[in-house]
């Protein structure tokens, strides 16, 4: 699951809570469109959730 990203091993990246119900142990989202993670690209719907501008 996912949308792809740009995150490398040193990517500084601003975390929110939420838990992903498929992986153990894991309570934590990362905020797109912030420090180094870029939001998603061409995203029309529910944007906000993915940092993405209005398009013109």
């Amino acid at each position: 699951p996912g949308i792809g990203h740009n995150l490398q091993e040193h990517s500084v990246v601003l975390v929110r809570g939420g838990r992903v119900k498929d992986l153990p142990g894991v309570r934590y989202h990362i905020v797109r469109g912030t420090l180094d993670a870029v939001g998603v690209k061409d995203r029309k719907q529910g944007r906000s959730k993915y940092g993405v501008k209005k398009p013109k």
